[in-house]
């Protein structure tokens, strides 16, 4: 206490008084009231050395303060030591042959037919023939029960009654004869007859047997027709045909615009008028495009307004008219393109067309999305109408002629 003692009060007293009297004339002119005057000197002191020590304060910390190295560069850096030591106690040529394997990428493996056609399978192997197998593995002997059972699990995978019955009468047929005595022959029995059915008689689609092969695409909306003939087009171009596509489906908004799309896709021409104008018109134009190009296929969209059954199917039978004209013997094949998800509605669908336009072939769509394969041996074994193509993927070439042997093949393969 004795330093507080010893300091001058006098003398900062004085000191004050000399400040306060400097500042008044400056505090008076800034409209401070005389009587405010001393405490707004004060204040102004104790602001002035509050600066000042805020900035002595800063300048020591810049001074004495060390700098501190980022935690992401700190561990930045003990990477960089690791690897460092590691390459030192490793052999160089160990270092090199990691190189190498780092920079060569192992290539997709690429997929067979028969592979791929097994992946878009895979929902119907599991409920037709995977059934069918845990059956077969459940029971010793071939028995009325048993071939009751194997009717029940065809008939829920879509193959129809018609069908259906017509196998398990072969059953039946081969059990009371004894020849059936284990579940592998019941197993390859209903291989044999699927493929039966499957590979009958009919007319192979032979794009080369006329010029301009004409193509003519019906279905319903919502099926994938206009993929369908996008795909197709764009299968016959790179075998090196020259192919036209006729916009027929003039009342489906955008149809004409999704058709110009594949057609920029594939590099063929498309053929096609403003939305709502009359079908048969478009397919007279592309007929006449078709002969003077000398194109060698013409795939023509259709409409699917199967709401308007009756005015649709004239129209189908009224184009095929025009076609004909233009093109004697044309269309030289009726696609009839069915999604496959539909099941037995898609059957019904192919009845009602083929009424109206008798049909040269099928193309199902989306059948890696459906567990109801089994429509497959039912279109074939009620219409008697060849599956042409079939559809097991979202990719270009995943639109694949339809092989019954393969099919059969992939359907019954249990590794």
């Amino acid at each position: 206490m004795e330093w507080f003692k010893s300091l001058n009060w006098a003398g900062m007293l004085e000191w004050l008084n000399a400040y306060v009297a400097s500042l008044s004339p400056l505090l008076a002119a800034a409209g401070v009231p005389e009587d405010y005057q001393s405490l707004a000197a004060f204040g102004v002191l104790y602001l002035s050395a509050t600066v000042v020590v805020l900035l002595f304060t800063l300048i020591l910390l810049k001074i004495f303060r060390k700098p501190k190295k980022p935690q992401q560069e700190i561990e930045q850096a003990a990477e960089e030591d690791i690897l460092s030591a590691a390459e030192i106690s490793e052999p160089e040529s160990v270092v090199e042959k990691e190189s190498v394997a780092e920079a060569q990428e192992e290539p997709e493996p690429v997929l067979s037919m028969f592979e791929r056609l097994k992946v878009g399978l895979s929902k119907t192997q599991s409920s037709l023939v995977g059934r069918v197998d845990s059956l077969l593995r459940s029971r010793a002997a071939i028995d009325e029960e048993l071939i009751e059972e194997l009717e029940e699990i065809l008939i829920t995978a879509d193959l129809g009654m018609p069908t259906t019955q017509q196998l398990i009468k072969t059953l039946e047929s081969s059990r009371v004869k004894g020849e059936l005595v284990s579940p592998k022959q019941v197993r390859q029995l209903l291989m044999e007859e699927l493929e039966k059915i499957l590979t009958f008689e009919s007319k192979p689609l032979d794009v080369t047997s006329a010029s301009p092969f004409v193509i003519m695409v019906i279905g319903v909306n919502g099926v994938g027709k206009t993929t369908t003939i996008g795909k197709l087009a764009n299968q016959f171009s790179r075998d090196g045909k020259k192919v036209i596509l006729g916009a027929g489906d003039t009342f489906r908004a955008a149809a004409a615009e999704q058709l110009q799309i594949w057609g920029e896709r594939a590099d063929v021409e498309v053929i096609c008028h403003v939305e709502g104008a009359d079908p048969s018109a478009v397919a007279f134009d592309a007929a006449k495009a078709a002969v003077a190009r000398k194109a060698d296929i013409l795939l023509l969209d259709t409409a699917g307004r199967l709401h308007t059954k009756v005015n649709l199917m004239e129209e189908l039978k009224k184009i095929r008219r025009v076609l004909d004209r233009e093109i004697p013997g044309a269309p030289h094949e009726v696609l009839l393109v069915l999604d496959a998800t539909t099941g037995q509605n898609a059957l019904n669908q192919a009845k009602l067309f083929n009424e109206a336009v008798p049909l040269d072939g099928i193309a199902l769509t989306k059948l890696d999305g459906t567990a109801k394969g089994g429509i497959v041996v039912a279109i074939a074994a009620e219409l008697q109408v060849p599956v042409r193509f079939v559809g097991i993927g979202e990719q270009l070439d995943d639109l694949r002629p339809f092989d019954a042997e393969m099919f059969v093949s992939v359907l019954f393969d249990s590794k």
